[in-house]
C-alpha cells in the first residue's frame, strides 16, 4: 500500500444472531509498515511457501524475502525488466523456488519470456509461443509451487473470428468472443500447461481477481460490468475444491447482491482494484480497493478501503488511510489526474518459512 509492504492481521467477530439485542460486529484490521523493505519503494508483491517476490518501483530489480529468517535476496535483470513485466513465484518438486518473468504485450517490442533459479542465481530465456493473453495488472497467484492466472485468448492467434473489419484497416474486437481460462505455470516442468475452465464467462470489461486459501486452493472473484446506470452487481467468488497443472473443479463460495450499497459507489476495478481474500470460517471476503465510484469533486479526498462481503447482504466498510493520487502532474495546468493504486494483498494467510536465502 503506498509503495510499502505492510504486514496486515484481520480478524472479525461476527455478534450473536439468537440475542434480542443487537450487537455491533467486532472488526480488527492492524496493517505494520515492514522496516527491512523501507529504503525502497514496491510496486508489486507475490507470495508463495513463506517467500515474497517485490518488484521495485523503478523496475531496477527484484528482491525475495524470507520475513521469518529476515533475509533478503536482491536480482538484478538478465537484461532488463519492463514496467509491464508480469512475474510468478514458485517451487520444483525438488522444492527449489524459481521465478518467472514474461513480457509480451506490444508487437514493437519482443516477448520475453525468463526463469531465475534462486539456486543457482541464474537467469534461463524459456521457448514459449503463446496464444492467449495475460493482464499485467492482474498478477498470478501460487498454489501448491505452481501459479495460476487468468488469461484469455489471444486476438492474434490462428484461427480468432471475433474481430470486424471497420474498412479502414482497423478492426473492432468483440472481446465476448474471445475464450477465458485458467493458466497454470508448472515449475517443475518449467511449462504452461492446458487451459483449465472458469466457473463463468467475462465480456472483456468485468472485474475477475484471483486469491489463494492456505496455498491449498484458489479462489477467485468475478463482478459483471453492468454499465453505468447501475454500478453495482453480483459479486461472485469461487473456491478450488481440486487443483493441479492440468485439471480443476470449483465450489461456490458467495454471492453478494451488491446493489443495495450503490449509495458507497463500491464497483471493485477490473485493472487493479478487487484484491481480496475470504475468511471461511465467517463466511465474509475481505475486498481492498478505493472507496466509491460516485461522481466527486475535482479535490474529493479518496480512501483505501477494506470492504467486507458477505451473506444475507452482510456489508462493511473500513477505510485504511488516505489514498494519494499516483499520476504524474500535467507540465501545464499542474493538475494531478485522479489515478489511484488500491492495496495489493498478495496471500490470505502467512506460514513461516525456513527456505534460506544468503
Amino acid at each position: 500500500m503506498n509503495s510499502k509492504v505492510c504486514s496486515l492481521r484481520f480478524h472479525l467477530c461476527r455478534s450473536s444472531k439468537d440475542k434480542e439485542e443487537e450487537e455491533e460486529d467486532l472488526v480488527d484490521i492492524s496493517i505494520k509498515q515492514v522496516d527491512l523493505l523501507n529504503q525502497v519503494e514496491i510496486s508489486k508483491v507475490y507470495h508463495c511457501n513463506g517467500l515474497l517476490l517485490c518488484v521495485v518501483k523503478d523496475n531496477s530489480r527484484l528482491v525475495v524475502w524470507n520475513p521469518y529468517l529476515e533475509q533478503t535476496k536482491w536480482i538484478g535483470p538478465r537484461k532488463d525488466f519492463h514496467w509491464l513485466d508480469s512475474y510468478a513465484l514458485g517451487y520444483d518438486i525438488d522444492g527449489k523456488h524459481k521465478i518467472l518473468r514474461f513480457f509480451d504485450i506490444f508487437e514493437e517490442r519482443p516477448s520475453v519470456y525468463e526463469i531465475y533459479d534462486l539456486s543457482s542465481s541464474s537467469w534461463r530465456v524459456l521457448e514459449v509461443t503463446p496464444d492467449w493473453d495475460v493482464d499485467p495488472s492482474q498478477g498470478g497467484v501460487s498454489v501448491k509451487g505452481n501459479t495460476y492466472f487468468f488469461a484469455r485468448e489471444s486476438t492474434l492467434a490462428p484461427g480468432f473470428s471475433g474481430g470486424e473489419d471497420q474498412g479502414n484497416g482497423d478492426v473492432m474486437i468483440d472481446y465476448s468472443e474471445l475464450k477465458d481460462f485458467l493458466l497454470c505455470f508448472d515449475f517443475t516442468r518449467e511449462i504452461f500447461g492446458r487451459r483449465l475452465p472458469l466457473p463463468f464467462h467475462t465480456s472483456g470489461l468485468d472485474t475477475v481477481t484471483l486469491s489463494c486459501v492456505r496455498e491449498e486452493q484458489l479462489a477467485v472473484l468475478y463482478q459483471e460490468e453492468s454499465g453505468h446506470d447501475t454500478l453495482c452487481n453480483i459479486v461472485h467468488i469461487w473456491v478450488t475444491t481440486r487443483i493441479e497443472a492440468n485439471s480443476v473443479s470449483w465450489s461456490k463460495f458467495l454471492n453478494v447482491e451488491m446493489r443495495p450499497f450503490s449509495l458507497t459507489g463500491v464497483r471493485f476495478d477490473e485493472y487493479t482494484g478487487g484484491n481480496f481474500f475470504i475468511d471461511e470460517e465467517e463466511r465474509v471476503a475481505v475486498v481492498f480497493d478505493i472507496d466509491g465510484y460516485l461522481s466527486r469533486g475535482p479535490n474529493t479526498v479518496r480512501y483505501h478501503t477494506a470492504f467486507i462481503i458477505g451473506e444475507d447482504g452482510y456489508f462493511k466498510s473500513l477505510s485504511l488511510g488516505v489514498a494519494p493520487r499516483v499520476a504524474e502532474p500535467c507540465h501545464l495546468s499542474g493538475y494531478v489526474p485522479e489515478v489511484y493504486c488500491p492495496p495489493l494483498v498478495c496471500s490470505s494467510s502467512y506460514l513461516p518459512s525456513l527456505v534460506q536465502l544468503n
